[in-house]
């Protein structure tokens, strides 16, 4: 699916736009939202206007028809008023993107309440957890959803690497980068648990797995950093036996697959992000000394306090190296995990 920079002429349906216009993860965790929408309204075409370089992976998404390049809150929605039946607003309840839906002129509107535009909802509910803001925004207006309806299709053709562990090293900003060194301790401990790893990150996170590889001793072609576009990224994760990663998109494609996941948390908390408690799932942090920066430059205190040996812990509590999956999420003690 490529994205699109005005919407497309009507093919005849009515036409229902969901704005949600952040990064990966910010999409995973709307994912149960838009199948509720796709159920709801069985017979309208569906426009997500979202990031641009989203693409890939809203192809993904089956129940999104047209994806609608949305560029920031700064540029208008490229719908023209009065052509949207039923707009949605999965982005927030700001002055900003209350502006943008209202700009639509649509016959109905799903956000939360906003007086300003005349808006019914419900207030905008502090706290609690992404995926569960938008199912009971929606129920409040009357549409089932369910949180944990979390998956996406898989990539069409053979992954770049089949049932390899992954191991993602890297993250946008230095508040969740856990340190090198200890992504190659866990490494050789996969390694030696008889699990065959790669390593995954964005274009800028190179250095980074490369200086993890040469920490654990990985061949250069075990690192795929910078060498994925979103799809085959997605393709590798869902194909994966494991997935170690900090609170990144890729936690949220390993939960989208089912994938077994340990997931180091930072600055953001797990009961906000965290991956669906159903899930074979580990989440590992330490609330206690979260200092709750997510643009900060240097690591998390509470991302800190998560050990070579808590991660290695986990994996063996996931059982992956057997092939069973282990059981979600729960607190105990100080470290969130099993």
């Amino acid at each position: 699916m490529t994205a699109v920079d005005t919407m497309p002429p009507s093919d005849g349906r009515p036409e229902l736009l969901v704005l949600r216009a952040i990064k990966l993860g910010d999409l995973l965790v709307a994912v149960p939202a838009l199948h509720a929408l796709r159920r709801a309204f069985p017979d309208h075409r569906i426009t997500l206007a979202t990031t641009a370089w989203l693409a890939p992976v809203v192809e993904l998404v089956p129940d999104v028809d047209v994806h609608l390049a949305q560029h920031g809150l700064d540029h208008p929605i490229g719908a023209r008023a009065g052509t949207v039946d039923v707009a949605v607003n999965l982005h927030g309840a700001g002055p900003e993107s209350s502006d943008l839906v209202a700009a639509l002129g649509a016959r109905r509107v799903i956000g939360h309440a906003d007086p300003s535009h005349g808006f019914d909802g419900p207030a905008w509910p502090e706290g609690g957890h992404e995926r569960e803001r938008w199912t009971r925004l929606l129920e409040w207006h009357g549409i089932a959803a369910d949180p944990e309806d979390v998956a996406i299709a898989r990539p069409a053709g053979p992954p770049a690497v089949d049932g390899a562990a992954v191991v993602h090293v890297g993250a946008f900003h230095g508040a969740r980068h856990w340190p090198t060194d200890r992504f190659g301790d866990v490494v050789r401990g996969l390694r030696e648990r008889g699990l065959d790893v790669v390593l995954t990150g964005g274009a800028d996170d190179v250095e980074r797995a490369a200086a993890v590889a040469q920490a654990a001793g990985l061949t250069p072609e075990a690192v795929l950093a910078g060498s994925l576009g979103l799809q085959e990224f997605a393709g590798v994760i869902a194909a994966a036996r494991l997935v170690v990663t900090v609170d990144t998109g890729a936690a949220h494609l390993a939960s989208a697959y089912g994938i077994p996941s340990v997931v180091v948390f930072g600055p953001a908390p797990p009961e906000a992000w965290g991956p669906p408690a159903s899930g074979p799932h580990v989440v590992l942090t330490d609330a206690s000394v979260r200092r709750g920066d997510v643009f900060a430059e240097d690591p998390d205190p509470a991302l800190l306090a998560v050990g070579v040996a808590d991660v290695l812990s986990a994996v063996d509590g996931l059982g992956v190296t057997t092939a069973a999956n282990g059981a979600g999420t729960a607190v105990t003690g100080g470290l969130v995990g099993r």
